[in-house]
């Protein structure tokens, strides 16, 4: 498959940016206590460091719809392409309960098990497998629906303790599932939503072939970002939260943009893909020394998502005995190592070890891309 430029450039703006997220995750003094989109308790710097970094996830899942479109339009054989998304798909499941749980909490007993977004990239890629022999248009239908209707879910009849929103919910909301005693499973990406900006993507794909796609870019980035703030002002679909009057003018423009992830709303897909249609039209034909680099980083997305989780990790025990703690106070799992409080880094110091982990990967992802680059035979680099 012939690689597009400008979705390598994207992708490695958002994997960067991504960083910056789980660094603040793993290591800012607050983030094991409070949210940084709590407005009780946040500043304004806290809540756009975590705000910006919203823009990672629908994007990688996006592109990743549009990679699979072009990847199957490179091979023209359905067949093949069912074959490879289906296996890709369990991979990812796999990967995401195995190395990406595991750099996430070092727990080596597997206590929780945590469905994130490389899972439900997994199932999207799945179930669009199944989906291959419809048309573009159906597909891209079927996403757009989803994405415009899935803030419906809680409104299906029934209480919450019949079966059938007992199976239902799991894959619209987010929610926790004891099993096998003392584990967790936790669901924090449910699939639906995900795959309705998964298909969604996939249908796009075909502009992002075009010689000159700008104009739909802009067109659509622009119609997304104006339904966003109509429906935003309006308060009345698209988002549970809506948005209310602050202390200030500043936290009421927070409260205004301070919209739904978990699972991702209506006003938070037309927001963030509307986000990323600009950029894309903002940055076709710009290639420079400094878009190289960063392109490097969108070429791997994979290996760097799982490289930066361990250096991170690794970083969380090298804070934790400078600050003076020993092995006894590691607490793990959602305490990811670090001791039940006294532990973390001011929001300066994560900018500067964002930025640290950030150049560490550069030469790793360059040498691994370009590994990929001369061994394009071996069929397992497809899967990393």
């Amino acid at each position: 498959m012939k690689r597009i430029y400008s979705i390598d450039l994207i992708r490695g703006i958002v994997m960067i940016i991504m960083a910056l997220d789980h660094v603040r995750d793993l290591l800012h003094t607050t983030s094991l206590t409070d949210l940084p989109t709590n407005l009780k308790t946040t500043t304004p710097a806290l809540f756009f460091t975590r705000w910006i970094t919203h823009l990672c996830a629908p994007t990688f899942v996006f592109l990743s719809g549009t990679s699979a479109f072009l990847s199957m339009k490179s091979r023209q054989d359905i067949r093949a392409s069912r074959r490879f998304l289906l296996t890709r798909g369990l991979w990812l499941i796999v990967l995401e309960f195995t190395l990406v749980n595991f750099g996430l909490l070092f727990d080596i007993h597997f206590k929780i098990l945590i469905f994130e977004v490389i899972a439900t990239i997994g199932f999207g890629f799945i179930i669009l497998a199944l989906l291959l022999t419809c048309s573009l248009r159906t597909i891209g239908i079927i996403g757009l629906s989803i994405l415009f209707l899935h803030n419906l879910a809680p409104l299906v009849p029934g209480s919450e303790t019949a079966l059938f929103k007992k199976i239902l919910m799991p894959f619209f909301a987010p929610g926790a599932f004891p099993f096998a005693g003392d584990r967790l499973f936790i669901m924090t990406y449910p699939p639906v939503p995900w795959l309705g900006i998964l298909l969604t993507g996939f249908a796009a794909g075909r502009f992002f072939a075009m010689e000159t796609p700008k104009p739909f870019f802009l067109k659509v980035g622009i119609a997304s970002m104006g339904l966003f703030i109509l429906l935003r002002v309006l308060n009345i679909y698209g988002d549970p939260v809506p948005w209310a009057t602050q202390k200030n003018g500043v936290y009421t423009f927070l409260s205004f943009m301070n919209v739904t992830k978990y699972p991702p709303s209506l006003q938070f897909c037309l927001l963030f893909v509307g986000v990323l249609f600009l950029l894309t039209c903002a940055l076709q034909g710009i290639r420079n020394k400094l878009t190289e680099v960063i392109s490097i980083y969108g070429k791997v997305p994979l290996f760097y998502f799982l490289i930066h989780f361990y250096i991170i990790h690794l970083l969380v025990f090298v804070m934790v005995y400078m600050q003076g703690f020993t092995s006894a106070d590691m607490v793990f799992g959602f305490n990811f190592g670090r001791p039940k409080s006294g532990s973390g880094l001011d929001l300066w110091a994560i900018y500067v070890v964002w930025l640290a982990i950030v150049a560490v990967m550069y030469p790793l992802c360059k040498w691994y891309a370009g590994y990929k680059e001369n061994n394009k035979g071996k069929k397992w680099l497809r899967y990393l």
